[in-house]
C-alpha cells in the first residue's frame, strides 16, 4: 500500500475516533466508552501501518485489579503500544497540559478523562495526583512514563519519582513494562509510520507495602532494574543511575510527567 494512502486512513481514522469520543464525552463520566473507542483506533493503526506487537509476561497481571504500570517510553506510538499490549485493562496515562493544545488529540484526551499535569506548578501537579488516586479507586489503572519525555536513543533517562509515590499512597502494585522497537517505527522527530515489530516485556509485580511515600528510592531502583533486564541492551546500567546527579535532582522531584 502506498503510504501516502496509509497515511490519508491513518489520519481519517484518527479524526472519526477523535470525533466519536468527544462527542460521547457528556454522556461517559469514567471515560470507559472513550477507552473501548481507543482501542478500536489503535487495531485500525496498526493493522494500516503493518505494526505488530509481541507481548509477553501478561501471565503475572491479574486482570480483576488496578495496576499503576510504569513504562519506558521512545515514541509517541507507546500508547497505542500499551493500549493493544494491555488488553484486559482500562488505562488512564498521565499527560502533560501541553497535549491539551493539540487540535483533536488533546481535546480528545480530556474528554476520554485522562489525567492532565501541569508540570511547572508544583500544587497543581498535587491536584492531578489527587485525580489519579481517584481512578485507581474507581479501579482504573494508570500508566506513568518516568523519564518524562521520550529517550532519543533507546536509553533509559532518570525516573521521576511521581508515580511511584501514587503507587505507594494507594497500595497500589507496580508493573514495570518494557517497550523494545517503537522508536524505528516512529521515531522522535518524525511523523512517518514505519512496518516493524515492537516487543513488550510486562516483568512481575512490585508489591508496595514496604514503601513509604517519603521514601520510594529503593522502589524506583528495583523497578528501573527490572526495566532494564527486560528492555536487555536497550536501557542504561544501573550503576548509572546511581551516580548520575541529574537522577538525584529528578527523583527529588515528585511532579508527574509524561512525553
Amino acid at each position: 500500500m502506498p503510504y501516502s494512502l496509509k497515511l490519508l486512513l491513518i489520519g481519517l481514522l484518527t479524526i472519526l475516533t477523535g470525533l466519536a469520543v468527544i462527542v460521547s464525552a457528556p454522556f461517559d463520566r469514567t471515560g470507559k466508552l472513550a477507552y473501548r473507542l481507543s482501542t478500536l483506533w489503535t487495531w485500525g493503526i496498526f493493522k494500516i501501518g503493518g505494526i505488530r506487537v509481541k507481548v509477553r509476561g501478561l501471565e503475572g497481571l491479574n486482570p480483576r485489579r488496578p495496576y499503576v504500570f510504569i513504562a519506558n517510553h521512545q515514541s509517541y506510538i507507546d500508547i497505542p503500544v500499551l493500549i493493544k499490549a494491555l488488553p484486559g485493562f482500562q488505562l488512564r496515562w498521565i499527560a502533560k497540559k501541553e497535549l491539551l493544545r493539540v487540535p483533536l488529540f488533546g481535546w480528545a484526551m480530556w474528554s476520554a478523562k485522562h489525567i492532565i499535569v501541569d508540570r511547572f506548578n508544583l500544587s497543581k501537579a498535587k491536584a492531578s495526583l489527587k485525580k489519579a488516586e481517584q481512578r485507581i479507586r474507581e479501579g482504573l489503572s494508570v500508566v506513568i512514563f518516568p523519564e518524562g519525555t521520550r529517550s532519543s536513543d533507546g536509553k533509559l533517562l532518570p525516573f521521576k519519582r511521581g508515580g511511584f509515590v501514587l503507587a505507594v499512597k494507594t497500595r497500589t502494585p507496580v508493573a514495570p513494562v518494557t517497550i523494545a522497537g517503537s522508536g524505528a517505527v516512529l521515531p522522535r522527530g518524525d511523523w512517518r509510520i514505519r512496518e516493524g515489530e515492537i516487543e513488550v516485556v510486562v516483568s512481575e509485580p512490585v508489591a508496595v507495602d514496604p514503601y513509604r511515600a517519603g521514601h520510594t528510592r529503593e522502589l524506583v531502583s528495583r523497578v528501573r532494574s527490572e526495566m532494564e533486564a527486560g528492555g536487555g541492551n536497550t536501557a542504561r546500567p544501573q550503576s548509572e543511575m546511581v551516580s548520575d546527579a541529574r537522577t538525584r535532582a529528578a527523583m527529588a522531584n515528585p511532579a508527574l510527567e509524561t512525553g
